[in-house]
């Protein structure tokens, strides 16, 4: 059943339709071509002739960038077989009646943008090519590992490879084709770049919440519009619904092997997860929202992660001088000052939301909190 509700979605994407480009009574936004992009001016080169932007360090890998290579299966669809939306527009709330208010979206506030992906969108393309104010960045969304992740972009553009590790999405960069698993968010070499070196992509952060959770907190967001240049039926989802949950989401089956089984909890339990280059700790999301906040390690520094009602989400932080962190349902307190949950005086941790297989299968040895 799985590779064909994959096929599924290679199939419907031959039916590309013209003329979705124009504006309409100001009400639809066109985002600038995602291919006539500027570097950031600290990108780090990888081989090929562009420039992908890259961290100064990088994250920590389960396997050898080769031994992950060799897990690579086949989705079903070949390359570009689902395909990236390269040209978005975005319409207002008004315009937005495709959607409910329990839908879930991918909302982001960089750089003066306020733009929300809706995941019924995305569960046909996977990846999105866009711009958030000057900053050109992909969108990616994994529906077999419920994981949305926000990368620079640079000169290049990401596409969908048709391989899968881990039931997890391969992303390939077309300026040098090479490979990059989603969650892992380093290089590893694919079939069309066999020494791509390795490095991990600059992240940014996409909160998984409700479109009602959404456009309550920010009223001024533009909205993914369905008008993507490809036939679609958007009100239907090929793995089942998340609103409410039902087929692939609600079940322990996952489609394809993983890479390290554990029971400790059921597959699609949804886990807040973080990683730096010196370790990975995995936050059951349930508990977070439930205890507003969960201390413990990641590696050897102290951390602390803090719920955030307002969307159903949650952050962590580095706390190794050990800061008094409490909450209450307005506010988080550090030391006794009142801060937003996004916006605590201590250094964030890149953090995403993830089914525990797919988190665990890449970082077995992560500190977990549940």
């Amino acid at each position: 059943m799985g590779p064909t509700r994959r096929q599924f979605l290679a199939a419907a994407g031959l039916g590309a339709l013209a003329g979705c480009s124009t504006r309409i009574d100001g009400d639809r936004d066109r985002a600038d071509s995602p291919t006539a992009t500027t570097p950031s001016p600290t990108a780090t080169s990888v081989p090929g002739d562009s420039v992908v932007p890259t961290a100064d360090e990088r994250l920590p890998l389960p396997m050898s960038p080769g031994e992950l290579e060799s897990r690579a299966v086949s989705g079903g669809p070949p390359k570009d077989g689902i395909p990236s939306i390269d040209d978005p527009s975005f319409v207002r709330p008004g315009a937005a009646d495709f959607l409910d208010r329990g839908d879930p979206v991918f909302g982001v506030a960089v750089d003066g943008a306020v733009k929300a992906y809706p995941q019924k969108i995305l569960v046909h393309h996977e990846i999105v090519n866009d711009r958030l104010g000057d900053l050109a960045v992909a969108v990616t969304y994994c529906p077999l590992t419920g994981t949305v992740q926000g990368f620079e972009r640079g000169e290049t553009t990401f596409g969908v490879s048709g391989r899968l590790i881990n039931n997890n999405l391969v992303m390939y960069d077309r300026a040098t084709e090479t490979w990059w698993p989603q969650i892992l968010a380093t290089s590893i070499p694919g079939p069309w770049n066999r020494s791509p070196g390795t490095h991990s992509l600059r992240e940014f952060r996409l909160v998984w919440t409700t479109w009602g959770q959404w456009v309550d907190h920010h009223p001024d967001t533009r909205v993914l519009s369905t008008e993507t240049g490809y036939a679609r039926n958007y009100g239907n989802d090929p793995y089942g619904s998340y609103n409410p949950v039902s087929g692939y989401y609600e079940t322990e089956s996952t489609l394809f092997a993983v890479l390290n089984e554990d029971d400790r909890f059921g597959r699609k339990r949804v886990f807040m997860g973080a990683r730096t280059p010196d370790g990975a700790a995995g936050v059951d999301k349930s508990t977070l929202l439930d205890e507003r906040v969960v201390t413990g390690e990641m590696g050897d520094t102290p951390v602390v992660a803090v719920a955030d009602p307002r969307l159903d989400t949650g952050y962590v932080y580095l706390n190794p001088d050990g800061r008094e962190v409490t909450a209450d349902e307005a506010t988080v307190r550090v030391d006794g000052t009142a801060h937003d949950p996004d916006s605590l005086p201590l250094e964030g941790v890149h953090t995403f939301d993830a089914m525990w297989f797919a988190w665990h299968g890449y970082y077995p040895e992560t500190d977990v909190y549940a």
